[in-house]
Parts: structure tokens; C-alpha cells; sequence
């Protein structure tokens, strides 16, 4: 199994952070992993866009051009990557701040307002573990347990104040129907 996923959108929003989690996962379950960041030189604010493969096989080249998952967290992104997709692949936006419809009629889509869940719920920085909750509960890539212990246990002891925080905005992400 070879899966290929690409996470895009604008600097600040956790995109490099949602990747290395998937990555990390993957890793400590004996997957063969990339990750790979690319980001303007503007940083926040800038576009950025993370690409991840996870496999039981080895990987050949770290680029992405045909994901199986794309992880919108923008307009832009949306429409650069929607097209790239690969048939009965899945696409994740955040619909929040994505007020575009997909047309294709080969691929999921899940909408999720991650950025309007975060804010209701005092979790304003969390949309992307938000996501990472969703892209976990339909891909099945991994358990809810083993993704939450993995990301918890990477948090450092300076940042225990935020272990709460990624539960619950996982949490939200997970049950997202």
C-alpha cells in the first residue's frame, strides 16, 4: 500500500505540522515515509504546501504530483491541486475558508469548517489538527488511539499546555459527520 498525500495552503496555518504528524505516524508504525515542505519566502501568509507518501514498500521519489488525499486550507490550493487528484482520490477543505465546490465526479470530498470549529470552540490555531482528526477517521491510515498517543507524546514538555488542546481539537475532527 503506497499513499500520497498533499496538504496546501497559506504559512501559519499548521500545514508543516499536519504533514510531519502524518509522517511521524507513519514512520513509528515501520512505514517507509517522506515529507516534504515547500514554502514561499514570505512565510505566514505566503503559500505552502507539504507532501507526504507513506508506504510498506520503498519510495522511489518524494515528489507528489498525483495524491491520493489533497488537504485544502484555502481557495488557491483548492483550485491549483483539485484537478491533480487522482481518480476515487479524496479531498479534504476546509470549508471555512473554501467556498468552492468540486465538480469531479471520480473523487470524495469532505467539507469540513474547521476553521469555524476552532473558533467555536476556543481552539483558534487547532483547524489543522482539526483536519488531521478527519483525514484520520475516513482513511483509516491509522487508529484514533495510535494517532493521538504518536502526536501527544511528540508535544515537548515546554508545550504540555497544548496535550488538551490537540485532544480535543482531534476530537472534533474525528466525530466530524
Amino acid at each position: 500500500m503506497t499513499k500520497s498525500i498533499l496538504l496546501a495552503g497559506f504559512g501559519g496555518q499548521g500545514i508543516l505540522f499536519a504533514g510531519k504528524q502524518l509522517a511521524s505516524c507513519g514512520m513509528a508504525k515501520g512505514m517507509n515515509i517522506t515529507w516534504l515542505p515547500s514554502y514561499g519566502p514570505e512565510s505566514r501568509g505566503g503559500t505552502c504546501n507539504c507532501s507526504v507518501i507513506l508506504s510498506d514498500e520503498e519510495i522511489g521519489s518524494p515528489l507528489v504530483s498525483r495524491p491520493d488525499y489533497l488537504v485544502a486550507f484555502n481557495v488557491p490550493s483548492f483550485v491549483k491541486f483539485e484537478n491533480a487528484v487522482k481518480p476515487f482520490g479524496t479531498i479534504f477543505a476546509d470549508s471555512t475558508l473554501v467556498n468552492k465546490i468540486s465538480d469531479r465526479d471520480d473523487i470524495s470530498v469532505y467539507y469540513v469548517p474547521a476553521s469555524g470549529i476552532a473558533a467555536k470552540n476556543d481552539l483558534m490555531g487547532f483547524a489543522n489538527v482539526i483536519m488531521l482528526g478527519k483525514i484520520v477517521a475516513v482513511t483509516k491510515l491509522f487508529t484514533h488511539d495510535e494517532f493521538i498517543e504518536h502526536m501527544i507524546a511528540g508535544i515537548p514538555e515546554s508545550k504540555s499546555a497544548m496535550i488538551d488542546k490537540n485532544r480535543r481539537a482531534f476530537a472534533l475532527g474525528f466525530s466530524f459527520k
